[in-house]
């Protein structure tokens, strides 16, 4: 459970971003490598709900998010929307899980159908090839039964869904606090050691 991992995460153009940035600080913060990818639809995203402004070029992201979290040098790695040479595009070098958090309809969509047009849809159809875990954080509800027939599909392809649903038996008080809720159900998935939060019966 304490071993680090390689992990790919990805942000996209839905409502969630809080989830994703989250799960970035705690993956570093525990001494896990990040493979970070994003779109452009998740740049607007990220300044709407959280006034982050995601830089457009990788390298100037991985010195803004490294320097925010005080990640070691190389531990996180960012690479741009179309760069084929990154490991997460091939079978030969997949990282160990990939989470899509937030995950828009779009994107999942995408999956769903193996399209591979984008390193994100790309890196999430070498997971699925490759019997890697593959996590799909999907924006807000309601969903349509195209939306849920593309669900079924991944999950019966081996992907976890996670609506970012938090429960309330912790008694949240703020908004953090369920952001966090989600945040450790993500990383107890991804065999990532949390102390977010005390389990049901403890």
């Amino acid at each position: 459970m304490n071993t680090t991992k390689t992990i790919t995460l990805a942000y996209t153009g839905a409502s969630g971003m809080p989830y994703g940035v989250r799960l970035l600080e705690l993956l570093l913060a525990g001494g896990n490598r990040v493979y970070l990818l994003y779109s452009q639809a998740a740049q607007i995203v990220a300044h709407q709900e959280m006034q982050l402004v995601l830089p457009s070029r990788p390298k100037e992201a991985e010195e803004l998010f490294s320097r925010r979290f005080n990640a070691a040098e190389g531990q996180l790695r960012v690479f741009g929307r179309e760069d084929w040479f990154a490991p997460v595009a091939s079978g030969s070098n997949p990282a160990d899980a990939m989470v899509v958090c937030p995950c828009t309809m779009g994107t999942l969509a995408a999956i769903a159908a193996g399209l591979s047009q984008k390193l994100i849809e790309r890196s999430a159809d070498v997971m699925l090839k490759e019997n890697r875990k593959l996590i799909l954080v999907p924006r807000e509800t309601p969903f349509s039964s195209i939306h849920l027939e593309n669900m079924l599909k991944l999950a019966r392809s081996g992907a976890i869904i996670m609506p970012p649903n938090p429960g309330f038996y912790h008694h949240p008080e703020t908004v953090q606090d369920m952001v966090d809720f989600v945040v450790a159900r993500i990383l107890d998935h991804l065999g990532v050691a949390q102390s977010l939060m005390p389990r049901w019966g403890e």
